[in-house]
């Protein structure tokens, strides 16, 4: 008998553009190659569309539009959980036992309305929402985003903490899966590495040509990190720098035409991405996020397709993927590292050490795990 399958997405899953596309989109592709029969709910806004590419992979798809904040704001509900409680969608549910994954906290405000009898529901838990949110507004210049990610963040840690016992909640890291375990008191609560797009080490051994760093350009902590590698450590080591990422402001693109030795690639391509990723000599990703959670897809971006890794320490936090990387807390630091590995080409036991360090991030036995939870 074929299995059924609900998934309830935050956001259209493809393009897999950031972090959590990328980890939605392996997994519906995962569960295809199961022989699940995929139900694909999701919501629709940015203007990201209604891809057909998805048609392949799904018996049924659903788009529902979020509740506008004119609607949907309210100051006991978050309003990334209250814009996506839609009649539809429930009803749609409510009308088979067919058991169901929640992709983020996001979506688990329909819960109450569900008839969980006899019903699998597994959420999917991106990051610890309201540690995430603070950073976004430690991160955030605008006056009126720093108030609105402050509020979202003590929402979410009040909403957070009246979440369904009954539910399974997969956690991306040992650390956010234990703050769940702990500080909200769920009951059942396990680890479920991200899916990642890359499937194996491809790494080069030998010699790059410049340092790279890569992310989403709009999300202020990362452009926070792109100045910070211009300013602190750039202009103590005078190698070939190039930063690339999607919509980098106005700001970052003065700030990258001042350093001589820096090229910003706004807007690359996946394949483009890619190479850059794989044609550097180190990847340089801090992050500064005093509050962490989830993971970086970049990081494993770099890992799987790239040479030396130079990090700080919160990115790698709780990964184990330490041993894989440089980790330097300054921009000396940073600077001083950099100047060593510029000449260090990089070797075939590092490579083996990838392989190793990132078999947990295997996406077939992880959906055999997800499967094992809804049936």
């Amino acid at each position: 008998m074929n299995k059924h399958l609900h998934i309830v997405c935050l956001d259209v899953p493809y393009p897999a553009d950031y972090g959590g596309a990328i980890d939605m989109m392996e997994r519906i592709r995962e569960f295809h190659k199961a022989g699940v029969l995929i139900h694909l709910h999701y919501f629709s806004y940015n203007e990201r569309g209604t891809p057909n590419e998805l048609n392949q992979f799904c018996d049924s798809i659903h788009v529902y539009d979020r509740i506008p904040p004119s609607k949907g704001f309210s100051m006991q509900v978050p309003y990334i959980v209250s814009s996506r409680i839609n009649d539809e969608l429930i009803n749609r549910l409510n009308e088979d036992k067919h058991p169901i994954i929640l992709e983020g906290i996001h979506c688990s405000g329909i819960l109450p309305m569900l008839d969980l009898t006899g019903r699998k529901v597994v959420v999917r838990m991106h990051n610890e929402e309201s540690l995430y949110y603070k950073e976004l507004a430690r991160a955030e210049n605008s006056l009126v985003k720093k108030m609105y990610f402050l509020n979202e963040s003590r929402l979410l840690k009040k909403y957070s903490q009246h979440l369904p016992e009954e539910c399974m909640y997969a956690c991306v890291t040992e650390k956010d899966r234990d703050a769940f375990r702990t500080i909200y008191q769920l009951p059942n609560v396990e680890l479920l590495p991200t899916f990642p797009a890359w499937t194996t080490v491809r790494s080069e051994e030998g010699q790059g040509s410049f340092c790279l760093y890569h992310g989403n350009l709009s999300v202020p902590e990362n452009e926070e990190a792109a100045i910070w590698l211009l300013c602190k450590v750039f202009t103590k080591v005078r190698v070939h720098f190039i930063i690339a990422g999607k919509k980098p402001s106005k700001r970052l693109m003065k700030v990258a035409e001042l350093c001589d030795h820096t090229c910003l690639v706004a807007d690359p391509s996946e394949s483009e991405m890619t190479d850059l990723v794989r044609k550097a000599h180190i990847n340089v990703l801090p992050c500064f996020n005093k509050n962490n959670t989830g993971i970086r897809l970049k990081l494993l971006h770099a890992l799987f397709e790239g040479r030396h890794c130079l990090v700080n320490e919160p990115i790698v936090e709780g990964t184990h993927l330490e041993e894989a990387c440089h980790i330097s807390d300054s921009a000396a630091g940073f600077a001083s590292v950099i100047s060593q590995l510029y000449y260090q080409p990089f070797a075939e036991e590092e490579i083996r050490l990838r392989r190793s360090l990132l078999r947990q991030y295997d996406n077939t036995a992880n959906t055999k795990k997800m499967m094992h939870w809804l049936w």
